[in-house]
């Protein structure tokens, strides 16, 4: 079994800039497939496709594009892959002090302020409104150095103006300020992703991270507000729906491919988690538009 680290992503501004702006295409793909977190404040927009959204202890599958806003040391993963099928990725970085500690105190800028202390648990935009800011987003990518800071302001300020969103972690994600905390939630979000196809005893994953199993389920439950039994059929779940979308495989197939042993409990999961059956998912995925 390989050693699975946790990533503090370290992020280098362009220069004569204070943020990091970046468009992934087709011939330049995004590899960032592990969890990973950094201080910076983080907005992706993936424009089109289809891939998971893991943030936090949430997860889910997104169709037609994706647009996060994503708080400092918040744990996420890459959002795209080689079957994504996405035109291009963008992502903004900076720091949360990027204008100067008290920048977004003023009155003038304290709803914004506001958005990225939501931020802290993910945010992730709908519709029409993922669509236009993200197209706000990508003219950003020529301009100067100024002119994209305003632009990002701006960007900022539509997001904050809009009631077309969901906190994706609104019932609680905790990131511990000392890096051993850090480094342990995304030690075991790392092993998750690499083993979930199989079973994680308790034991095995508390032994990762150096903790007894009662303390390892109160440290989990805390972090994620899940139990860690939770979080991982939550993965699978998700990994399900993707497979769902993207290969022709029988259902029992993907079930087994997805970690689940017992096909009846999949299809009880798999309806409580995304309130269809795998089937009707699958048969419903070319007409839904979100």
């Amino acid at each position: 079994m390989k050693n699975i680290k946790p990533s503090l992503e370290k992020i280098v501004p362009e220069f004569g800039s204070s943020m990091y702006y970046e468009t992934f295409s087709k011939d330049n793909k995004n590899k960032a497939p592990i969890w990973h977190y950094h201080p910076e404040i983080e907005i992706v927009y993936v424009n089109g496709g289809t891939g998971k959204r893991q943030i936090g202890s949430h997860m889910s599958y997104y169709r037609n594009g994706a647009l996060m806003l994503i708080g400092s040391n918040l744990p996420h993963c890459g959002f795209t892959d080689r079957m994504t099928g996405n035109s291009s990725e963008t992502i903004i970085q900076m720091l949360p002090d990027f204008l100067g500690t008290t920048f977004f105190d003023v009155p003038e800028m304290s709803t914004i302020g506001r958005l990225l202390e939501q931020a802290k648990k993910g945010i992730v935009f709908h519709g029409d409104t993922k669509r236009r800011i993200g197209a706000q987003i990508e003219s950003l990518q020529n301009l100067e150095s100024f002119e994209k800071l305003i632009g990002i302001l701006q960007v900022l300020r539509e997001m904050e103006r809009t009631d077309d969103y969901t906190i994706l972690n609104a019932e609680g994600f905790i990131v511990e300020t000392a890096l051993q905390d850090n480094n342990r939630i995304n030690l075991i979000f790392n092993f998750v992703q690499q083993e979930f196809v199989r079973p994680i005893p308790l034991e095995e994953i508390a032994d990762k991270v150096s903790m007894s199993v009662p303390g390892f389920c109160r440290y989990f439950k805390k972090i994620t507000g899940k139990t860690f039994t939770q979080f991982v059929n939550e993965y699978r779940l998700v990994h399900a729906a993707k497979l769902l979308h993207e290969k022709q495989t029988s259902i029992t197939d993907i079930c087994y491919e997805s970690g689940f042993s017992n096909f009846s409990h999949f299809n009880k999961l798999f309806k409580q988690f995304s309130g269809k059956t795998p089937s009707m998912y699958r048969n419903e995925l070319k007409y839904t538009v979100s």
